[in-house]
């Protein structure tokens, strides 16, 4: 999948040419008398030879969203379920409180280079806020790795409260996207609305 310019292309840095990739078994002939660098391929190919997902043909396969809040239970999106049943449901959060977005992928195969997190923010059409992450680069690996965001703080106020839209992606440097969806998060007055039977 390649990145079509839209609303959540990534920001460029004047200047930035992102690295020729190399395949797994080309790096671990590079450099081979340089100790440092050997002990960083080592971290970064440990997983080298490890498919966890032999049957998908996908390099980075992006498997949860997970909205973390301090004490409360961490709320977990299935990206590799239905992604147009999560543009249906909302996931409620008390107004002001801050939270973080955690990303659970897999990499199988080949590194892939300046990984990204970009999500926008929207209300009734209109884009609010934008993000755009540095996730980093990674190697194979034979579990799942993962991503967390810096804490952000969720809209506070009467005139702030009700549902925002978030596309979110994740993209390298070469813009191949490997994941886009859809969620939605509901602003609510207190945690009692969230704890309410009736809650979405």
């Amino acid at each position: 999948m390649t990145d079509n310019g839209d609303d959540l292309a990534p920001e460029e840095t004047p200047g930035y040419k992102a690295p020729t990739m190399k395949k797994v078994d080309e790096i671990q002939q590079l450099d081979a008398d340089d100790e440092s660098l050997q002990k960083y391929k080592r971290t970064l190919l440990e997983g080298a030879g490890v498919v966890p997902r032999p049957e998908d043909p996908r390099n980075v396969i992006v498997s949860k969203l997970i909205i973390m809040v301090d004490g409360r239970p961490d709320v977990e999106l299935d990206l590799e379920g239905d992604l147009k049943a999560l543009k249906e449901k909302s996931i409620l959060m008390k107004e002001g409180v801050s939270y973080k977005v955690k990303i659970a992928f897999f990499v199988q195969r080949e590194i892939v280079s300046g990984l990204k997190y970009i999500q926008g923010v929207y209300r009734k059409g209109i884009r609010v806020d934008k993000d755009d992450c540095m996730v980093g680069s990674y190697g194979p690996k034979g579990s799942e790795q993962y991503w967390v965001n810096k804490s952000e703080e969720a809209p506070k106020g009467m005139i702030a409260r009700g549902t925002y839209k978030m596309k979110s992606k994740f993209i390298d440097d070469d813009k191949n996207v490997h994941l886009e969806w859809e969620w939605q998060l509901k602003i609510v007055s207190n945690w009692d609305s969230v704890d309410s039977p009736d809650a979405e």
